[in-house]
């Protein structure tokens, strides 16, 4: 019976939290103002927020070297930089070069883990960076 107390409780709560919303945004030129508004911030803010491979090309250009700022222009997408705990830690950065690490850019790729090391630190991570078809060029601990 206890159970059937509580559902009951939260059907009626999302009923009334329905009908809250569809009296707020139902008319009048005010709440359409101001939800236009708010939604033109929130789109604002997710347009400037960077997305991980950006920040680590600016926090690169900002103070890497010539040769890691021309390594990083390959850099086409980055995760796990933005979750560390400081234990197991593991950052994958993914390039536009080919070849593995037995090919042409396995140079590219260390100056890549390198300037990684030098924008993020942990007390246990590794970062792994990889050609276009998914092969490891090098990884460092960062």
């Amino acid at each position: 019976m206890a159970k059937g107390k509580i559902v009951g409780g939260v059907v009626v709560g999302l009923i009334a939290i329905a009908a809250c919303n569809a009296a707020t945004n139902s008319g009048g030129t005010k709440s359409g103002t101001d939800g236009t508004k708010a939604a033109a911030t929130a789109a604002a803010k997710s347009e400037s927020k960077k997305n991980q491979a950006e920040e680590f090309t600016a926090c690169v250009n900002k103070g890497g070297t010539a040769t890691e700022k021309a390594a990083v222009k390959h850099v086409t997408k980055v995760t796990g930089a933005d979750k560390q705990n400081n234990v197991l830690d593991s950052a994958e950065v993914y390039t536009d070069f080919t070849g593995g690490m037995a090919g042409p850019h396995t140079g590219e790729g260390k100056l890549i883990a390198t300037a990684f090391t030098s924008c993020y630190e942990s007390d246990n991570g590794l970062v792994t960076v990889y050609d276009k078809n998914g092969e490891m060029l090098s990884n460092a601990q960062f």
